[in-house]
């Protein structure tokens, strides 16, 4: 047992980056402590993703640039970007790791399965600690489970689902589609494809709706080609998670039939932003990571430091229904040319981008991918 729980522990301290404000990477200390660059002992926000994809280095950015600008520092506080790999087992050890460790003062984390009891478990256990929570990108059971956490940031992932599911009927009046994602337990997974199924409506069949965890890009890849080997019908390829619009591209090239279907998803990895520039992807609805990243630290610091007022800036209406969540905002992405999709088509509060500006906007913000 020692030695696990050494092995565990060195893991843990492998897998973080640490960035003190205004300082960039930071090592982390033998026992899992953080020093600042006075010679301080910081506590610790940790930001914890439910897996390694390039979504989430937009995230971290955003949480290192908080960091900076904050003066987290300054304060004491060092934050941690701590990075899963899709297992719901991962995510329950790194949550009793956090309660062991006397430095964790907060937590932001990518739910990886929201109906997961464990994961709801150690999370009160955190709080009742003491250990201030927040959600980020997927959050627990909003209807059995929101008070072990003070609030969720990201993506309203049903209205994401929604807009997809608009940007299919605005691309085709009817489909057979198969559709894929990392875990089909997490909150992110079920609304966005729920929110499609709504929009897109009756004239739409689902084929397929497949999942890779834990194995991830390499079991994406087998599930599309498995999807199109099992239903000649499918014309619909949709990617649920960040990296599934690149292993559909894979796979729809490899097997030269992308005259025979369309190919849509959720969020610009940098192989789908280079899928789009080739005419291999019709549509992307982009969240913002980097804000996730961003708000997630900015929210924590002031529960932390109980700073009553930037909390209430952000969450006005917090303790009412609804008034829990920081919605984060959607880009609607086609291409620069040839599309039948218009802004009209979707909600107003949903930006609508073609390619190059979507591409500008990253050059702007340093990145490549969101």
């Amino acid at each position: 047992m020692l030695r696990r729980s050494f092995f565990l522990h060195f893991c843990l301290l492998m897998t973080c980056v640490v960035f003190g404000c205004g300082k960039g990477e930071q090592p982390t200390a033998p026992g899992g402590s953080n020093v600042t660059p006075k010679g301080m002992t910081a506590k610790r926000i940790v930001i914890l993703t439910n897996g390694t994809a390039p979504f989430w280095d937009a995230a971290v950015a955003g949480a290192q640039d908080a960091a900076r600008d904050l003066k987290c520092d300054q304060a004491g506080l060092a934050v941690t970007v701590d990075r899963g790999d899709f297992k719901v087992e991962t995510q329950i050890n790194k949550l009793r790791q956090y309660a062991s460790s006397s430095d964790v003062v907060a937590l932001g984390v990518s739910v990886m399965d929201a109906k997961s009891q464990s994961i709801i478990d150690e999370l009160k256990k955190l709080q009742e600690a003491g250990v201030k929570i927040v959600t980020i990108d997927s959050d627990v059971d909003r209807e059995t489970s929101s008070n072990v956490r003070f609030a969720y940031l990201g993506t309203d992932n049903t209205t994401a689902g929604n807009q997809l599911g608009k940007a299919a009927k605005g691309l085709m009046e009817s489909a057979t589609y198969a559709a894929f994602v990392g875990d089909k337990g997490a909150a992110n997974a079920n609304e966005r494809i729920g929110g499609f199924r709504a929009a897109a409506g009756e004239t739409f069949k689902e084929s397929d709706f497949l999942a890779d965890a834990p194995d991830g890009a390499t079991k994406a890849r087998s599930n599309v080609r498995d999807a199109l080997d099992r239903n000649k019908d499918v014309n619909l390829l949709i990617g649920i998670w960040s990296y599934n619009t690149p292993a559909i591209v894979d796979i729809v090239s490899d097997l030269k039939v992308r005259d025979k279907v369309k190919i849509i998803g959720f969020d610009a990895d940098p192989p789908a932003i280079t899928g789009m520039k080739d005419k291999m992807v019709d549509a992307m609805v982009v969240q913002n990571p980097y804000q996730m990243g961003y708000q997630g630290v900015k929210v924590l610091k002031a529960l932390i430091e109980k700073d009553d007022a930037t909390v209430k800036e952000m969450f006005p209406n917090h303790g009412q229904p609804g008034g829990d969540i920081y919605d984060t905002g959607l880009k609607v992405v086609v291409p620069n040319e040839g599309s039948p999709l218009k802004a009209e088509m979707f909600d107003k509060n949903t930006q609508f981008l073609k390619l190059d500006e979507f591409q500008e906007w990253l050059s702007k913000n340093k990145l490549t991918g969101s």
